[in-house]
């Protein structure tokens, strides 16, 4: 628990003064973060500092609505309400479906959704569908545990022991789409270590940004010296342009638009943390290759502005790349490196799925990945790389090591 201000940095500068964040000057300025009555972490915003602490004193003090701990029905676990459930309908099945609705309330909803029924969110729900999925449970069969546990929790929620059913708004054919989405082929630490030892060391910042930060190759060429893409200081990156060439379109062909699948120009949202090590390796671009400046158009901010880009990354002539002379060069790189031939699958998109997989490989939170990745919704992340997310692993021997003295040496 406690109060935070989110348009400002705890750490503070070199001098004592405070840093500003991203988020400064917009939204509500003060977050207080609390634990709801089902256990769940949660925050909640507001404007004036005085109502954010008296809304965290009334949290720690379990007088806010949203803490306080209601027993009875709000309270009951997902088994005990899936049984109740089951036995209150078995009246008005046959034999066969009763059986089958027990076992796959036993073997796939229960194991799944131990806890409280309140506690569920939609996350947890899209989680459960992509790890049965990369466990080879076959879509026909994944449709069927679904709409059950989609049944369980609606009957929850008219018996008000939730608030609102978490499979509301998950559309299947989305997640089972998400299958043909999957990457066919993602680099391991040794393809993607080749792959530097063959490309120019002056190109070697792109392909950090691809490999360390998840950039599109348009996002990687597009990069310019700068607050507006990079601070350095905060370890912040804001991904708020991409490199196009249209000749046909636009004087000189190239210009500068939004990334793909933003609407509007804003850095607040645009905004992605930057590993030191990346930190360290811009630094040194910079020194090693100073930025080129080349005139051409804005588009970003909505408004056609023709103006000089200090752009990090061009050719050796110190021209932008078009995306013709950068696949030549990338071909030649891919083979030198042993790459596969199938250009749809090893280009530079690869290194955004080494990133995205070397995320999810640690563990890290999946709206962090989301995140990271600035996918427009958590689903589509969980459908990307449905095969990638590591499988629970169920904990056995707990018991047996608690009475491991019975034993006496017999076994």
């Amino acid at each position: 628990m406690g109060v935070h201000d989110v348009w400002y940095k705890t750490k503070k500068g070199p001098n004592g003064e405070r840093i500003k964040t991203a988020k400064y000057g917009r939204g509500k300025r003060w977050r207080v973060t609390y634990t709801d009555a089902a256990g769940e972490p949660r925050e909640q915003m507001f404007s004036r500092e005085e109502d954010a602490k008296n809304f965290d004193a009334a949290c720690r003090t379990g007088a806010a609505p949203e803490v306080r701990l209601d027993h009875g029905e709000r309270n009951v676990t997902f088994p005990s309400y899936a049984d109740r459930w089951r036995e209150a309908r078995n009246i008005t099945w046959g034999l066969e479906t009763r059986q089958r609705i027990e076992r796959d309330v036993r073997l796939h909803l229960k194991p799944a959704f131990p806890g409280v029924a309140r506690s569920i969110r939609q996350t947890d729900v899209l989680l459960w569908l992509t790890r049965c999925l990369a466990d080879g449970i076959p879509p026909s069969s994944l449709r069927l545990y679904f709409e059950l546990l989609d049944a369980v929790l609606a009957a929850a929620v008219r018996d008000k022991a939730i608030d609102e059913n978490p499979c509301d708004g998950i559309k299947l054919s989305q997640v089972f789409r998400g299958l043909t989405r999957a990457p066919k082929w993602v680099p391991n630490d040794r393809e993607v270590m080749r792959l530097f030892e063959v490309v120019p060391e002056r190109y070697h910042i792109a392909l950090l940004f691809g490999a360390g930060a998840g950039l599109r190759i348009g996002e990687a060429l597009g990069l310019e010296a700068g607050r507006r893409c990079v601070e350095p200081e905060h370890e912040e990156l804001h991904v708020v342009q991409q490199l196009g060439y249209e000749p046909s379109e636009y004087e000189g062909g190239f210009h500068l638009r939004l990334p793909k699948g933003v609407r509007t120009f804003d850095p607040a949202t645009c905004t992605v943390d930057l590993d030191p090590m990346l930190v360290g390796a811009l630094a040194w671009h910079r020194r090693e290759y100073p930025p080129v400046e080349v005139e051409m158009l804005d588009l970003t901010s909505g408004r056609p502005v023709r103006r000089r880009v200090p752009l990090l990354v061009t050719t050796t002539f110190g021209n932008p790349f078009t995306d013709r002379t950068w696949s030549g060069e990338w071909v030649k790189w891919r083979r030198a490196a042993g790459w596969p031939e199938d250009r749809k699958h090893s280009g530079f998109h690869a290194l955004r799925h080494y990133f995205a997989t070397k995320l999810i490989a640690e563990r890290v939170d999946p709206k962090d990945v989301q995140r990271a990745l600035r996918h427009a919704s958590l689903q589509l992340t969980l459908e990307v790389y449905v095969h990638f997310w590591p499988r629970a692993e169920r904990r056995r021997g707990i018991v047996g090591e608690a009475l491991r003295p019975v034993a006496a040496g017999r076994w």
